[in-house]
């Protein structure tokens, strides 16, 4: 494992919780290894339920950007990365619970898009500043969660929006104390392992299989388009200026 997450099964709840200080964003080993440490819950016939959260300032950043700057090429293992992570989330055969504090930002807008519940401390915030990192993708994801407009709003501008105020489009199914949030989200997690687990299983497929479109499939077609944004002199400046703390200069 790596030293990014730490996983723990107790009364039938893996709790998977991430911790990479300062912001938890991860490269591109850390996605996948992420994406590996889900499907092995998933798989493991003592979980019944799953439920991702974090340490530190913030849930998830997203991925490395530091890494992208000085290693551009790695940028289709992110995606693949990213790809699998959101992948095991969503078509994961348990329910998952996500519990999220202070910044959400690109990838961690994954992770809760793809999820099946959500619980937020009132100090959480949504964006996904894509265009502001020269890439795209999460569009799909940013979509479970706000409707169309407020998604084209939140993609081009990169403009974050507070817990309080998302509670209203209803994505959110509680808003918490930050001491709070652990056991809220624990909370829902107890009522769902005491039910059958075949059962759970049996819904969670069903549930995945009356969706409009196919997730997996939108967020692979957005990825085409970061890898030709990634062609892009602009896409590096992005990088570079957010490395050295500078605003962008198109």
């Amino acid at each position: 494992m790596t030293q990014a997450f730490r996983i723990s099964i107790d009364a039938g709840i893996a709790e998977l919780v991430i911790d990479k200080p300062p912001v938890n964003a991860l490269d591109s080993v850390e996605w996948f290894a992420l994406a590996g440490h889900l499907d092995a819950l998933g798989a493991n016939p003592e979980v019944r339920v799953i439920v991702i959260r974090a340490e530190g300032r913030g849930f998830c950043a997203g991925v490395d950007i530091k890494e992208l700057d000085a290693h551009p090429e790695r940028i289709v293992a992110v995606n693949g990365g990213n790809y699998a992570t959101f992948k095991a989330v969503h078509r994961s055969p348990v329910p998952v619970i996500v519990a999220v504090h202070g910044f959400v930002l690109g990838g961690g807008i994954g992770i809760t898009g793809a999820a099946d519940i959500v619980v937020a401390s009132d100090c959480a915030t949504f964006a996904l500043p894509e265009v502001d990192r020269g890439a795209m993708g999460g569009g799909a994801h940013l979509q479970r969660l706000f409707p169309v407009q407020k998604v084209r709003y939140l993609f081009f501008t990169g403009d974050k929006i507070g817990a309080r105020e998302a509670e209203r489009y209803g994505f959110i199914e509680r808003v918490v104390p930050r001491a709070g949030l652990r056991d809220a989200a624990l909370e829902i997690a107890r009522k769902i392992a005491a039910k059958s687990p075949a059962m759970i299983r049996i819904a969670k497929e069903a549930l995945n299989g009356i969706e409009d479109g196919n997730l997996e499939d939108k967020y692979r077609w957005e990825q085409g388009f970061t890898l030709q944004a990634y062609t892009s002199p602009d896409s590096a400046e992005t990088r570079r200026a957010f490395v050295e703390k500078r605003d962008a200069a198109f």
